[in-house]
Order: structure tokens, then sequence, then C-alpha cells
């Protein structure tokens, strides 16, 4: 009976997905600390981040890889992560914004951009920043408004 029960309800959740984290982010169901926006992509402080102004960009069209994206969509997303690492660069005291596609921890395309002064800044097995939200909100306001220039 426990089997028969797990097998309807992955064939009912299999028709039904649930909408990613991300997706939630952009329909303002969850909170997050935005610094760019367009009608296309989006972008938010990563609440888990590397260094001050870790970044991550996402398209709003919820496709689980980045190669899956279709060509329009994955080149307007990388225009768009220029445009936001650029601004990172210009609030946040850095050397250079790295650049990661991992993908596997949410399933929904996405790019981190995090402010390095070295190549050991872009390791994701070191332990994250701890910040308050008063600096997520700081960090936040200030990149938006070097994107608002740009």
């Amino acid at each position: 009976m426990y089997l028969l029960v797990l097998l309807l309800l992955k064939s009912l959740t299999s028709h039904y997905s649930m909408a990613s984290i991300f997706t939630r982010i952009v329909s303002g169901e969850i909170p997050s600390y935005k610094v760019a926006e367009n009608d296309a992509y989006y972008a938010f402080l990563d609440i888990n981040p590397l260094s001050e102004g870790h970044t991550l960009v996402i398209p709003k069209a919820e496709v689980d890889y980045i190669f899956d994206l279709d060509d329009k969509t994955y080149a307007g997303l990388f225009d768009f992560a220029k445009k936001v690492a650029k601004a990172v660069k210009s609030a946040i005291p850095c050397k250079r914004v790295g650049v990661a596609v991992l993908g596997m921890e949410v399933p929904h395309a996405h790019i981190h951009l995090v402010p390095l002064q070295s190549e050991a800044d872009l390791d994701f097995k070191k332990e994250k920043k701890s910040l308050t939200p008063e600096q997520f909100a700081e960090i936040a306001k200030a990149i938006a408004t070097e994107f608002n220039k740009i």
C-alpha cells in the first residue's frame, strides 16, 4: 500500500512541478536583496555569500540547466550579468568579479558573481560570510545605485 501511494504521488508531481525558490523570489513570494531587474532577468544577493557583494543572476524563465536556455535567453542572461558585474565592481572594492556557473543546488539556471581579491576567494567549500540584514540591504542598495548608472 505504501509503495502504491509513493508511485501515485510521484506520477502526480511529475506533471506539476513546484516553482523553484528563485521563481518564488522573482514573484515576491520570498524576499530578496534585489540589485537589478528587467523584464527577463533578476539579480539579487546570495544569502550565503563567499564575499560581500556575492550576487546571483537568473533568467525569470524557470529553466533548470543553463545550457538548456534558448540562445536568446542565454545571451541576454550573460549581457545582463555583465552589467551587474560592472555595478558590483563599482560598489564593492575588489580586484575582479569572478563568474561561476554551478547550478547543482537550485533547479533554476543562475550565474554567481563574486567579488574577488584573489582566485582563492572563488572556493565554494570555504566558510560563507555572515552578514546582518542591514549589511545585506546596504550592499544591495550600493550595487543597485551603480547598476542604475550604467
